[in-house]
């Protein structure tokens, strides 16, 4: 058994394997670089090893880097992870002459499968179905939308040596197929140091879904059941679930022993992962990829197999045969599991870069109505967020017997999850889980895109969950007045009296109400006659706080905002102003204040690196053209002109950092 592992990567991953190679007894090394001095991962492992700069192409993807930290820590193993070099067959290849079990699959099969048009041609002699498209490398920009126009639009951009989402793009005509490309190719280039670009035909209204295999050295190799990745966002995978709610038992059947022959044809053994587009019309499945590695979404198939991936890879990788067969692998529930990243989602999802000033997960393990939460993560509070690396936070995971059970416990768990400092996606996770299209289980890859056609800004509440609110900013406006009137005491012989009616004004609508206490509890009478009751342990200065409003249990997350009480719940995030009954009548006649004017000026939009200005002063722009380019957290992103107009200075420079909303340049 292997005694000693280094785990070649950082963040969740490598706090995941840190901790099954704990639980199995073998020792752990750390690798950082200089931004990750003080992440999480270097603080669980046994030791640690500096490897370079924050940049991860002058440390953590530095085979030599590795190699040294291997050497100086006596490691007899290395763990991958995913993204880095974990598909990296020179990387693999090297570990080997070093005399260094690879917790991975062999050299030959990260080739063959590595590189995605190698992959698709020994698909195809496998007799596995695959997408039509163009199997050579493309050269440049010009023959790009030449082979593009040939397979017939929509096309995907990807990069031969991609994943995650990086270096790929959809292309709608000519002009985004020629943009797309050199996108890609700069994406792919800064992440994997491999810039070949292969395009292929985009299907439409598909469902992503992919098989988890595994194999031993032994020439076993069998399939662990599917997971349903279509929620994604600019080919980002943000909810994954296990099992597809599409899939009957024979095609299930029929997509993993695809899978399972063409691990075979490339002698594959450990994890690894078979990508389909499936048509969701005509129940047709493609091969898009396969990844020779962990993936980010392992804890599901975990969660409903039982079983742990990466024990079976360190066993897998010291030689041990695979404990049970195909039969035994029995599918159990229902797993999901949410993504949080740094990235505003009131911002189309862009970066944010910053310091966890707030980072409470909800409480792991079984739950007291049999669900499970598990929350895979690599950072703490006080922590800093960096730009340099993937904006993932964490993965939020809850399993329970059937698929709506998982999904409510889903929404209560991201209602509990505390993340303050940086701008994240939890609002719209919450959103998701509430959506009626995705808890029907109705989904393709363009559900984001075609739900949230302007962009995410927000639920809006509907008139049950404004009074739920509106009950709640009362109970908490009372307890506020009563404290106050605990803190300063009596004047004389008077003692300020708290009224019991009020008016509270949140989402444009008021909902006039008093406050009743009695030992029964406490209510919110609204003036049309209704009633809630309401119970909750807040007290003052409690960020989040669990009420019980009319027998339904909620959590809510609570700042004081001005004189107004900010209420976020469910992707919901309203100010509430709870005023007396003549206050109330007062403030309306109180003008509203206009935020500034920036029609005429280009902001930037997120942390990041101005990579690329693609204009001058004077020049004239239309509405569409590129204005600069953006890079953060291993994303570029064009800026375009929303409409036309004259450039009238220019603000930034290539390499320039920028905050977000500092000016880039202005116009006439």
């Amino acid at each position: 058994m292997i005694q000693k592992i280094l785990i070649a990567n950082r963040g969740e991953i490598a706090c995941r394997v840190i901790k099954t190679a704990k639980k199995m007894g073998i020792a752990t090394v750390a690798v950082y670089s200089d931004a990750d001095r003080d992440a999480l991962h270097v603080k669980m492992a046994d030791e640690a090893i500096h490897i370079g700069p924050a940049p991860s192409n002058q440390s953590y993807i530095v085979i030599e880097k590795i190699l040294e930290a291997i050497r100086k820590s006596g490691a007899d193993a290395v763990h991958p992870g995913y993204g880095f070099l974990s598909e990296n067959a020179v990387f693999a290849d090297a570990l080997a002459n070093e005399g260094i079990t690879f917790v991975g699959p062999p050299v030959e099969a990260i080739q063959a499968m590595g590189d995605k048009i190698t992959s698709k041609k020994l698909a195809a002699e496998a007799g596995v179905s695959t997408v039509p498209g163009h199997m050579g490398l493309i050269e440049d920009a010009d023959e790009a939308v030449k082979i593009s126009g040939q397979i017939g639009y929509p096309v995907m951009i990807k990069a031969s040596a991609g994943g995650g989402g990086k270096g790929m793009r959809i292309a709608w005509n000519a002009e985004e197929a020629r943009e797309g490309f050199q996108s890609s190719k700069n994406e792919a280039k800064n992440s994997f140091g491999d810039d070949r670009i292969f395009i292929e035909k985009f299907v439409t209204e598909p469902r992503h879904i992919e098989i988890q295999v595994l194999g031993d050295k032994h020439g076993n190799v069998l399939y662990l059941g599917e997971r349903e990745c279509s929620i994604q966002r600019r080919n980002q995978k943000v909810i994954e679930e296990a099992p597809s709610p599409f899939l009957d038992a024979a095609t299930r059947k029929a997509m993993g022993e695809q899978a399972v022959a063409l691990a075979k044809a490339v002698g594959y053994h450990s994890a690894g992962t078979v990508e389909f587009i499936v048509d969701g019309k005509e129940n047709k499945f493609y091969f898009l990829e396969m990844n020779t590695r962990l993936q980010v979404e392992h804890p599901v198939t975990e969660l409903v197999t039982g079983l742990d991936l990466v024990e079976q890879m360190i066993r897998v990788a010291s030689g041990e045969k695979l404990a049970f067969a195909q039969e035994d692998v029995k599918l159990n529930g229902w797993a999901i599991e949410s993504r949080l990243y740094a990235e505003d989602p009131y911002r189309n999802f862009l970066p944010s870069i910053g310091r966890l000033t707030r980072y409470r997960p909800p409480v792991e393990g079984r739950q007291d109505d049999g669900t499970v939460i598990r929350n895979d993560t690599g950072v703490y509070e006080g922590g800093e967020i960096s730009m340099y690396y993937d904006p993932m936070i964490a993965k939020l995971c809850t399993w329970a017997p059937s698929r709506l059970e998982a999904v409510d416990a889903m929404s209560a768990a991201l209602d509990d999850f505390e993340v303050e400092g940086i701008g994240h996606n939890l609002p719209f996770l919450s959103a998701v889980m509430e959506h009626e299209r995705f808890r029907e289980g109705r989904l393709t890859t363009a559900f984001i895109a075609e739900e949230f056609p302007e962009g995410f800004s927000g639920v809006a509440p509907d008139a049950d969950s404004a009074r739920k609110l509106a009950a709640i900013a009362a109970f908490i406006n009372q307890i506020l007045q009563d404290r106050a009137v605990q803190i300063s005491g009596t004047i004389g012989n008077h003692r300020r009296i708290v009224g019991r009616d009020w008016v509270v004004t949140l989402a444009g609508h008021e909902y006039p109400l008093t406050v009743e206490t009695s030992a029964d509890g406490t209510f919110a009478r609204f003036a049309d006659g209704a009633v809630s009751s309401i119970t909750g342990g807040w007290v003052p200065g409690q960020a989040h706080a669990r009420f019980h409003v009319d027998g339904v249990t909620i959590g809510v997350k609570i700042g004081l905002a001005g004189a107004g009480i900010r209420l976020r719940w469910r992707g919901m995030d309203v100010i509430a102003r709870v005023r007396s009954p003549r206050v109330a009548e007062l403030a309306k006649l109180m003008p509203e204040k206009l935020p500034p004017d920036t029609s005429k000026m280009l902001l930037c939009p997120m942390p990041g690196v101005i990579t690329a200005i693609a204009v001058s002063e004077g020049d004239q722009v239309e509405a569409g053209q590129a204005l600069a380019t953006v890079e953060a957290m291993k994303m570029e992103n064009v800026l375009k002109a929303e409409k036309r107009g004259v450039v009238k200075r220019v603000a930034a420079a290539a390499g320039q950092s920028l905050a977000v909303d500092e000016l880039i340049m202005e116009f006439e």
